[in-house]
């Protein structure tokens, strides 16, 4: 899956698109995709001047865009559902991310059906492991988001 086919698949948007590239995907069991990491990425302004350092919660966020791709979503259920984020899970951060560095993440689906779905996540630069943990994501009503 190339940029394009990604975008017609997540709500994500430029900037805060993390996933440019699905090199696999098995709908509803896993996925493997490409983070490029940029010096031209805003928060690297401020996250380190003169040290930039990926922030720990963007690439928790590339490994949610990636699940969201694998979960099998019933397009009129999700009429007036979205799925969340709803638990990260012994997430570590084992080597610090930085421009420059092509983040291989891979999701695999631990747990699904019905309202929970869950995923073990891998994030490698290389052969190396950078973080690891685990994901799960519920929906909810559109409106209790919409109607606050």
């Amino acid at each position: 899956m190339n940029i394009y086919e990604i975008s017609q698949k997540i709500a994500q948007r430029p900037p805060f698109q993390m996933i440019e590239r699905v090199l696999e995907l098995n709908a509803g069991e896993s996925a493997t995709g490409i983070k490029n990491v940029s010096v031209n990425e805003p928060y690297f302004m401020g996250h380190f001047p003169g040290t930039p350092i990926m922030p720990g919660v963007l690439i928790v966020e590339a490994c949610a865009q990636l699940c969201s791709l694998v979960i099998e979503k019933d397009e009129k259920a999700l009429e007036d559902n979205l799925y969340v984020l709803l638990k990260i899970d012994g997430f570590k951060f084992v080597k610090p991310v930085i421009p420059g560095d092509q983040l291989v993440i891979t999701v695999n689906k631990t747990k699904g059906g019905g309202v929970l779905v869950g995923f073990d996540a891998v994030v490698k630069v290389g052969d190396a492991v950078f973080a690891k943990g685990s994901l799960t994501f519920t929906t909810i009503p559109k409106a209790s988001v919409e109607q606050r």
